[in-house]
C-alpha cells in the first residue's frame, strides 16, 4: 500500500511537530505500507526526517499565499494522489477533492465550539472559524476515516455535525522526549520567601486561554500573605494581549510579580519548565492540550482548567478550577502552594500518566488505522 499525506496547510506549530515526530519513529512497513509520499511547503518538508520509505515532494505554490495553497489542493492534489498513493491522509482536516479513500484528522476544536467562537465577537477571526467549521464538517462527513486526539474532541465534533459515517479512532499525540524530567523535583516551593512560588503558563495569549483571569487571581493569592511569581509565555492574538496588558497594569503595574515574556522556541520550553515550581493551564477549548501534556512530562504540579479534554488528559494528577473564575483559580493555586506533599504526589502522578503518551504509540496506531481504512475500502 502507498500512503499520500497532504501537508499543504501544515506550516507551523503543533501540526508540524506532529508530522515530524510521527514520521521520525514510524515503521509503516510493518503494516504493509511500502511508501509514504508527502506534499508540502519547503519549510515544512525541511523539518521532516529522511527515511528510506518517505518521499518529500515540494511544490513552490505551497510556499505562497493561502489562496494559491487552496487552489493547489483543489486542482492539483487529486491527480497527484491518483498517480502516487492508494490512500490519502489529510492531517490538516480540510479536503474537498474527489480522490478516495482518504482519512482526515481533527486537531482544532474552535470551529466546532460555538460558545468559544463567540468570544471573538464580530471579527475576521470569527468569520474564518465559521467558514472553517463548514469546510471541516464537510471533510469529516465524506471521509472514509477520521482521527481524533481525545474522546472529548470526538464527542464534541459529532454533537456539532452528527454521527460520522466513516471509521473513527482516538489516537492522542505523544510528548517529545526532551520534556521528560526523570529526576524527582525539589518541591520546597515556598521555602525561599523572597523569591516565592514560581508559576508558569505556556500558551498563546488568546480569548479562550483566559490569561487575564489568571492574572486577576494573583492579588487574591497575595492577600493571604504568600509570595509568588507568574510568567506567561507564548505568542499572542493582539486583542487578547491588549486585554491581558490592561489587567496587568491594574494588578501589577510595576511588573515585579507577573511577566509576559512573549513567544519562545519549542526547543527552549523544556528549560523553562525546569525552572518553574508549578504549571497553570486555563484554556477552555482544546483538541487535546499538548502543552498540558508537556508540563505533565516535565514533572510539574499542575493547576488546570476543568473544561474540554483537560480532565481526560490529566486525570487525577492535578487540581482543577473554573478558568473564568479568578476566585476559583486562586483557590487552586493556594491549595497547591500550601501543601508540599500534594505537590509531590500530583507531580509524580502527572509524570507517570505522561509516560502513556509516546510518539511510538501514536505512530503505530496511526499507521495501523490508515492501513485498516485503506484495506477495508479496497476489499
Amino acid at each position: 500500500m502507498r500512503i499520500g499525506i497532504d501537508a499543504s496547510n501544515i506550516r507551523a506549530g503543533g501540526g508540524v511537530t506532529h508530522l515530524r515526530e510521527l514520521l521520525t519513529v514510524a515503521d509503516p512497513e510493518v503494516f504493509g505500507i511500502e511508501r509514504v509520499s508527502i506534499w508540502g511547503g519547503s519549510k515544512t518538508l525541511d523539518i521532516l526526517p529522511e527515511r528510506p520509505w518517505l518521499e518529500k515532494i515540494h511544490d513552490p505554490l505551497l510556499d505562497s499565499t493561502l489562496l494559491k495553497q487552496l487552489w493547489w489542493q483543489r486542482y492539483r492534489l487529486d491527480g497527484l494522489a491518483r498517480s502516487s498513493c492508494d490512500l490519502l491522509f489529510v492531517p490538516g482536516g480540510n479536503y474537498h477533492g474527489k480522490f478516495r479513500p482518504y482519512v482526515a484528522m481533527s486537531q482544532n476544536m474552535l470551529p466546532f465550539e460555538v460558545a468559544e467562537r463567540r468570544r471573538y465577537g464580530f471579527s475576521f477571526t470569527v468569520c474564518r472559524l465559521e467558514l472553517l467549521s463548514k469546510m471541516q464538517a464537510s471533510t469529516f462527513r465524506m471521509a472514509d476515516g477520521v482521527l481524533f486526539l481525545t474522546q472529548t474532541a470526538l464527542s464534541s465534533v459529532e454533537k456539532s455535525i452528527g454521527r460520522i459515517r466513516g471509521k473513527v479512532a482516538v489516537i492522542p499525540h505523544g510528548v517529545t522526549e526532551s520534556f521528560r524530567h526523570e529526576v524527582c523535583r525539589d518541591q520546597s516551593g515556598l521555602s525561599n520567601e523572597r523569591k516565592g512560588f514560581h508559576w508558569l503558563y505556556v500558551s498563546t495569549v488568546d480569548v479562550y486561554k483566559h490569561q487575564w483571569h489568571v492574572a486577576d487571581a494573583v492579588p487574591l493569592v497575595k492577600a493571604v500573605g504568600l509570595n509568588l511569581k507568574l510568567d506567561f509565555v507564548g505568542p499572542a492574538y493582539p486583542p487578547a494581549l491588549k486585554r491581558l496588558q490592561k489587567v496587568l497594569q491594574r494588578v501589577d503595574p510595576t511588573g515585579k510579580v507577573i511577566v509576559y515574556r512573549g513567544p519562545a522556541a519549542h526547543h527552549d520550553l523544556p528549560a523553562l519548565y525546569r525552572k518553574a515550581d508549578g504549571f497553570i493551564f486555563a484554556s477552555s477549548c482544546e483538541a487535546m492540550g499538548i502543552i498540558l501534556l508537556e508540563a505533565m512530562a516535565a514533572r510539574l504540579p499542575i493547576a488546570c482548567s476543568n473544561r474540554g479534554p483537560m480532565p481526560e488528559v490529566l486525570g487525577d494528577a492535578g487540581v482543577y478550577f473554573d478558568p473564568e473564575s479568578p476566585g476559583d483559580i486562586a483557590s487552586a493555586m493556594l491549595k497547591m502552594m500550601c501543601d508540599r506533599e500534594l505537590r509531590e504526589e500530583l507531580a509524580e502522578r502527572a509524570y507517570n500518566r505522561a509516560l502513556e503518551f509516546t510518539w511510538q504509540r501514536c505512530a503505530r496506531e496511526t499507521f495501523a488505522f490508515l492501513a485498516d481504512v485503506g484495506g477495508a475500502v479496497r476489499d
